[in-house]
């Protein structure tokens, strides 16, 4: 070996090692699939502004991704659209924090624009022959769907039997409230019940809404918490700030959701 190769071998062995590239901090967020458009946008926030930080969402109904963090999945972050799915879970132990509410949401009837159905008023959701899609029964926004008609079966209006009437229309149940607002897109339905920040733009443009008011409409709170096997709980917790925060909250409510705060 010559003079010079020496040299460079020794200076390759007095210089300092090259600093490593930060290594991305993946954090897996499970996430109700009404929240798809809204946390989103809030990944792409937090990314911003916490170096390194990463997410992989997966979005479905609140009671599947429940299920698949109680089997193992690995999962960082659980926000769901009912205390249901999460109380589940925390009985269980598999809460790292106590849950929080960081929003709420409500129902509206939503038919195609064209309205086949001809489902111009509540009551209208009773006529026989209709076709009406629903997320399941154990799907968060069918329980709540069933709890409306269930109120307005109470009221004079609608008549006690109002809500066994409308459930024979059923055509479909859902596994989630996004496949409900698919089927009424593509006029599979003459008629669905969907949360109001499901109700997009590039839906609204396709669909006619149909108010329920008040005391008939139930309201959908949305808890969040860090799961006790993450193994990414500072960025868990960051994200979770980030939703509670009073941007993160006017992001909310820009998606159509309501604050956390009644």
């Amino acid at each position: 070996m010559g003079r010079r190769q020496f040299a460079l071998l020794g200076l390759a062995l007095l210089s300092p090692p090259r600093t490593a590239p930060a290594q991305a901090e993946p954090i897996a967020i499970f996430a109700a699939a009404s929240l798809k458009d809204a946390f989103t946008e809030a990944g792409a926030v937090v990314a911003q502004r916490r170096p390194g930080f990463e997410v992989r969402f997966n979005f479905a109904g609140s009671q599947q991704l429940a299920l698949q963090i109680d089997q193992g999945a690995e999962a960082d972050l659980f926000a769901a659209a009912d205390d249901r799915s999460m109380r589940t879970l925390g009985e269980k132990g598999l809460l790292a924090d106590p849950a929080v509410i960081f929003a709420r949401n409500r129902l509206v009837v939503i038919v195609p624009a064209a309205n086949p159905g001809r489902v111009d008023r509540l009551s209208d959701l009773a006529k026989t022959g209709l076709k009406l899609v629903l997320a399941a029964a154990a799907v968060p926004v069918g329980r709540y769907s069933r709890e409306a008609l269930d109120r307005m079966a109470g009221a004079d209006e609608f008549g006690p039997d109002f809500a066994a009437r409308v459930l024979r229309n059923v055509v479909s149940q859902e596994d989630n409230v996004k496949a409900v607002v698919a089927k009424v897109q593509l006029g599979e339905a003459d008629a669905g019940i969907v949360y109001v920040s499901d109700v997009t733009a590039p839906v609204r443009r396709v669909v006619r809404q149909l108010a329920i008011p008040d005391p008939y409409n139930p309201i959908a709170t949305y808890p969040v918490a860090v799961l006790a096997r993450s193994t990414h709980k500072p960025a868990a917790r960051a994200f979770v700030d980030f939703l509670l925060s009073a941007e993160g909250q006017q992001l909310l409510e820009r998606h159509g959701l309501l604050p956390a705060a009644p």
